[in-house]
């Protein structure tokens, strides 16, 4: 290689220029040698961020705003990220400003939930609007102006105007309104002391020992209901179950069974019965037994009659001569 001057000129321009990059590399000016990846998010409005500002997390930079574009009347800002840095799929960006008056914005993102999958790159990440200050200075201003002007209306003459009437009013009914205050704070002083249905109310313990002893028998009354429905649920598990009487009345078929056969065999005696049928049927249906017994008692009813006339050794004689 020829030592010329035109070649010294190169190497040193060459030179000066690797040294400036890496100046502007160790100053943070510059990420042309620096590996990332770009995530993009959407804002209302971003105030005053420009392209090259910072994105922060948890207030560490970790990358800068790379491209500002209007898109569906949402500006959607793209970001540089560094690669060592994680953010996740549901990471959330907010614009924020380090002071005040908010002269340099940046963009913060949080660190999302660690389920969460990791961004890459073209990742779209959700935002979270703040309230502008510019737009709550100007309704403070507003409201400020608006007192002010409440202020001024009041003149005297209109204070003088609104509060007359009540003057007036307080003026004349200053009598009433003394002796309404007085009998006020004779009644409080009764109550205070004791006295009257309220005062009672108030300070005697015998209201509230009968209302504690109509809580205590109100519990000892829950407990035994308590006490009987547990019982009635034993019951009826037990009848469910078939045991006990009542139980095997109800869950035991060969009672129902035996009792099916009862009122059949019942139901064909009475229709025997009511059919002239058998020795009770012949007795029920039959006249001429009842006309037998009819005949039997007017015999019986003649032969006492005859019986009255003679005396008691001449019917023991008669008895005997029948006999012997």
């Amino acid at each position: 290689m020829k030592n010329t001057l035109e070649t010294r000129l190169g190497i040193f321009f060459a030179l000066t220029f690797i040294a400036a990059i890496v100046i502007l590399e160790m100053l943070g000016g510059t990420d042309w040698f620096r590996r990332g990846y770009h995530v993009s998010t959407a804002f209302a409005n971003i105030r005053e961020l420009k392209v090259g500002d910072p994105v922060k997390m948890a207030g560490v930079p970790i990358g800068h705003v790379e491209k500002i574009a209007i898109e569906d009347k949402k500006v959607r800002v793209t970001m540089k990220v560094n690669k060592t840095t994680q953010l996740r799929t549901d990471s959330v960006a907010t614009l924020k400003s380090p002071g005040l008056l908010g002269q340099q914005n940046f963009v913060s993102v949080d660190f999302g939930t660690a389920d969460a999958p990791q961004a890459t790159e073209g990742t779209v990440l959700g935002s979270i609007e703040q309230p502008d200050l510019d737009a709550l200075m100007q309704k403070l201003d507003h409201v400020a102006t608006g007192v002010e002007n409440i202020t001024k209306s009041f003149s005297g003459d209109t204070i003088n105007n609104l509060l007359g009437p009540i003057t007036d009013f307080v003026k004349q009914n200053s009598a009433s309104m003394s002796a309404m205050i007085t009998n006020a704070e004779n009644v409080s002083a009764q109550i205070a002391s004791g006295k009257g249905t309220v005062g009672k109310l108030i300070y005697d313990d015998a209201l509230y020992n009968t209302a504690y002893t109509t809580i205590t028998n109100l519990q000892d009354a829950t407990t035994d209901i308590k006490q009987v429905v547990n019982d009635a649920k034993s019951v009826v598990a037990q009848v469910n179950s078939g045991q006990g009487t009542v139980g095997k009345l109800i869950k035991d078929e060969k009672l129902y069974n035996e009792t099916t056969t009862a009122m059949t065999n019942l139901k064909e005696i009475l229709e025997k019965i009511n059919g002239g049928k058998g020795t009770v049927g012949g007795l029920v249906n039959d006249d001429t037994m009842l006309k037998n017994v009819k005949v039997s008692l007017q015999k019986l009813d003649k032969a006492t009659e005859g019986l009255e006339d003679t005396g008691p050794l001449t019917v023991i004689g008669a008895a005997v001569n029948k006999l012997f």
